[in-house]
């Protein structure tokens, strides 16, 4: 081990997306509008999704989770880079990356999850019609959302534990605007191979099953709707689902493409850009996918507004 490590470091350095002074400004600015959107948006898909009893379905239900979980999930990082940039500082402490670090992987597993089962939901709607209510009971739907958090507290526990027991140099400087697992991993100074073997393994197991359970439903999705004889028949199966296709491939095509470039560039600054993709305009984009293609989710924020004026006024009177 080089004489230079130290298993009781304190603080590390975020260098985040640039270092130029002139930049930081503009780099504040349109964070802190991406966040307040994200929050937004996402709270009035929960709000709305809990007010409307015409949403108290198990599609919608999984929708107010995945809200939840993208509000969490932005929230893990972003807010934390606004305060090193308003404050002109660089630095986090050990536990707070740690702690980072663990919850991003927490909630990046149930955005993984929460699609997984989002897609297993339209298979059974559309494949299954006349068993979809017999199916999809309210006792399943929570107890896949309550596996999908088991999963994901397990995995991330596992992942923080490895990282516990590696040894950092004196002055880290993490390439990046949050504690990333593979940045940390990589800036360690002990042997890094049990830490590797265990974030491949369950990126593919993780990872790689869901994605095989995403693809399998559409698959079987894509297969019933072409067996549908009248285009309005179609149309109708399709939209169902195409919100959550939009999202299920937004998500997975920016992260899969963030790993696969900075596999191919080994540039960690292009990474990390194109990382924000994932992290933050993904959780963004999501209400407006999903609220803009549907008629219920519109529906719903209408009447809830309208409660909203109602209620408003009468306070005021």
């Amino acid at each position: 081990m080089d004489p230079g490590n130290d298993t009781g470091i304190s603080d590390f350095l975020l260098l985040g997306l640039s270092e130029e002074p002139e930049l930081q400004s503009l780099i504040f600015g349109l964070f802190l509008s991406m966040y307040l959107i994200t929050m937004f948006g996402n709270m009035l898909i929960i709000l709305a999704v809990s007010s409307d009893s015409h949403l108290h379905t198990p599609m919608y239900f999984f929708l107010a989770n995945l809200s939840f979980v993208d509000i969490c999930f932005s929230s893990t990082t972003i807010p934390k880079m606004l305060w090193n940039i308003q404050t002109q500082s660089k630095t986090i402490t050990y536990e707070g990356c740690l702690s980072q670090m663990y919850f991003f992987i927490l909630f990046a597993g149930l955005d993984i999850f929460l699609l997984t089962v989002m897609a297993y939901d339209r298979f059974v709607a559309i494949c299954h019609p006349l068993h979809y209510t017999v199916l999809m009971k309210p006792w399943l739907c929570e107890l896949l959302v309550l596996v999908s958090w088991i999963l994901s507290v397990l995995h991330s526990f596992l992942e923080s534990l490895m990282v516990l027991q590696l040894s950092f140099c004196r002055k880290v400087e993490i390439p990046h605007f949050f504690c990333e697992l593979n940045q940390m991993i990589q800036l360690a100074c002990s042997d890094t191979f049990p830490n590797n073997m265990v974030m491949y393994f369950a990126a593919m197991l993780l990872g790689g099953a869901p994605l095989a359970g995403v693809l399998y439903s559409y698959f079987k999705i894509v297969s019933s709707i072409l067996g549908i004889s009248s285009a309005e028949g179609k149309y109708k199966a399709f939209s169902t689902c195409a919100s959550h296709l939009s999202v299920v491939s937004l998500f997975y095509c920016t992260g899969l493409g963030v790993y696969l470039s900075s596999a191919a560039t080994q540039n960690s600054h292009s990474s990390t850009v194109a990382s924000v993709m994932y992290t933050v305009v993904t959780p963004m984009l999501n209400p407006f996918i999903y609220s803009l293609r549907n008629k219920d989710i519109k529906g719903a924020l209408m009447r809830f507004s309208g409660m909203a004026v109602l209620k408003g006024s009468v306070v005021l009177g």
